[in-house]
Parts: C-alpha cells; structure tokens; sequence
C-alpha cells in the first residue's frame, strides 16, 4: 500500500465514529474514558463485549457483528490503515455493534477493565516461531494473564489459526497451565461437528489458505 493511501486511510480514520486512537501514555495513566464504559457509553447496551485481537482489515468482527446484532464487538490492531476497511464497511452497512480500536494487544487491559469482556477471538495471529520471539506470541502466559484481567469468569477465548506450530504451542500451554480446552481441532473444515461462527466465516488469506488445503486449526477455552 503506498503511503499516500496510508496517509488518506489514516486521516479517514480520525472522522469515523466507531474508530478509537487512545494515546499509550492514556491508557497506561487510566485516563481512557472508555475503560469499564464501553457498553454504557458507546454501545449504549448491555449486550456481550467481544473482541477480535489483531483484527487485521476487520473482516472478522464486521461478519461477526452481522451475524449477532445483540452482540458488541470490537477489533484492535496497531495498523490503523488495515483495518480502516472494515470501520467504513461497518459504517456503510450501518452496523452500530462493531468498533475498532487502534493499539497494542499487549495494552489491552488498559484499554478494559476487569470482567468487562465476555468473549476473545484470535484469528490468524503471527506465530512467531523463533524461540526469542516467544514473548509475542498472542497466546503466551503473559497475554493469557492480561486475557484473564479483562474476562469475565465465564469469558472464553477463540484461537483460529492456520499455523500448526502455534496450534500445537497452544494446546501445550494451555495443558501445561491447568487452563480448560473446550474444544479443540486440528482441521474444522474437514472435521464434522465444527462449530459454525468457525467455519461459516472466512477472511480473505483464509480462503486463499483453503485453496492451497492448509489445514485451518482451531482452539476455544477459558483462562483458569
């Protein structure tokens, strides 16, 4: 994308509604006044909060927010200019239930507060398979932990990925740590029985990983 695109998407992005851009030193001072409030003040509902982590261009939370209208839902990634498209789809398609919020995953319990989400997607995170790079891995202890603060006790989170690897380094922790594996598949669209918010929605590189018959994983559990 060229950077006067990036520029464009970027400006655009301050004159959408439903897009967020708290500054760092906001949320690690709790001056974000959506912290705790997001239902009360932007949704103006009480419905499940959901989160789409490192939504990328946002076509997962927009399907989602199609999908469930009684829900709220909410995808964060640092790259404004990605997910841009989908806050103007949204915002095209006049769907009031999804919001995006640009900054870090690892800033994500300062942008919530305690038992505010009820549900985490992780869709097609960036495994970071080298060793040294385990400290950003989506699904280490240490998000797990900012996962549990933000989680309501009955909170779930959803791991969609087509990346062995991070399937496998998943399941261990999750083992390992004495977390609860609700479900787990190491191929949903070959397998009966998979659940459909998995199946029925796709983004785009995943239906070009289908072409190529990458196996497309999937872990739902709750943080203990």
């Amino acid at each position: 994308m060229g950077s006067k695109n990036k520029l464009k998407r970027f400006k655009e992005n301050e004159t959408f509604e439903n897009v967020f851009q708290p500054k760092r030193d906001e949320l690690k001072n709790n001056q974000f006044p959506l912290k705790g409030n997001w239902n009360k003040t932007y949704f103006k509902n009480n419905n499940p909060l959901v989160l789409e982590l490192g939504c990328g261009k946002g076509e997962y939370t927009v399907a989602l927010a199609k999908k469930y209208p009684n829900k709220n839902f909410i995808g964060i990634d640092i790259k404004g200019a990605r997910f841009w498209r989908g806050a103007k789809t949204a915002l095209e398609e006049g769907l009031p239930n999804a919001a995006f919020l640009r900054t870090q995953i690892e800033l994500v319990d300062d942008a919530f507060a305690n038992d505010e989400v009820d549900e985490i997607w992780i869709t097609f995170p960036d495994p970071q398979i080298k060793y040294k790079r385990t400290k950003h891995r989506m699904t280490n202890s240490g998000f797990l932990k900012r996962y549990k603060n933000i989680l309501k006790p009955d909170g779930v989170v959803n791991l969609k990925t087509d990346s062995e690897f991070m399937h496998g380094y998943t399941l261990g922790l999750l083992h390992g740590e004495g977390h609860e594996v609700l479900y787990a598949n190491h191929n949903v669209y070959k397998q009966e029985g998979s659940p459909e918010d998995v199946t029925g929605i796709q983004t785009f590189y995943e239906s070009q990983y289908l072409e190529q018959n990458k196996p497309i994983t999937y872990i739902r559990f709750k943080i203990k």
